[in-house]
């Protein structure tokens, strides 16, 4: 199996400075709270934080339910909130989402502390993979097919976290891949034009 370009650098940015303007748009005159799911969400995070232009609180959780490319079906609270959320309006900003079992969990766990509000923002959405019904997102940077992906802080046993493009471990052929490139160009130019 090939490793091959799915987004590069240039469309991820220029998606994330479209979300950035939903959410500064959506929470103006408000406080937010975002939280970051550690690791993945780290890259995307940063940048994404960096553009919203309102009073902001950064929080970090860790939680996994994989092992390699695979769902353990288990959710793993590895780190919890340093501050309460009680009444804050919280955007939780996820890697991807897949299954939606970590999102579920991790809402129900946040909604014990009683916030104004829980949004979700991911930067990539595989909806045909979904078991959980009831996650609602809010912001997605982009839906994809059921690929296995890495790179812009999505990894394989910790690996390739650190590339700047979201990349996929793939059999099908260069065509198909363009294709699904094509599909994601055509998510930007949408967003853009709307």
């Amino acid at each position: 199996m090939k490793r091959r370009l799915l987004i590069d650098e240039e469309i991820i940015q220029k998606r994330i400075k479209q979300l950035a303007d939903e959410i500064n748009h959506d929470y103006q005159g408000k406080e937010l709270t975002l939280i970051c799911i550690l690791k993945g969400a780290i890259y995307f995070f940063t940048d994404l934080s960096r553009r919203i232009n309102l009073p902001t609180e950064l929080e970090f959780i860790r939680i996994s339910s994989y092992h390699g490319e695979n769902s353990t079906g288990h959710v793993d609270m590895k780190m919890g909130l340093d501050h309460s959320i009680k009444g804050r309006d919280v955007l939780i900003v996820e890697d991807i989402i897949d299954s939606g079992r970590t999102l579920s969990y991790l809402v129900d766990y946040l909604s014990l502390d009683e916030p104004n509000s829980i949004k979700i923002c991911t930067l990539l959405d595989k909806p045909e993979r979904r078991v959980v019904d009831g996650i609602n997102v809010d912001y997605v940077g982009f839906k994809i097919k059921d690929r296995f992906v890495v790179g812009y802080g999505l990894d394989l046993d910790e690996e390739y976290r650190n590339l700047p493009n979201v990349e996929c471990f793939t059999h099908d052929t260069y065509q198909n891949l363009q294709n699904d490139r094509y599909e994601i160009y055509k998510q930007l130019i949408k967003k853009n034009n709307s």
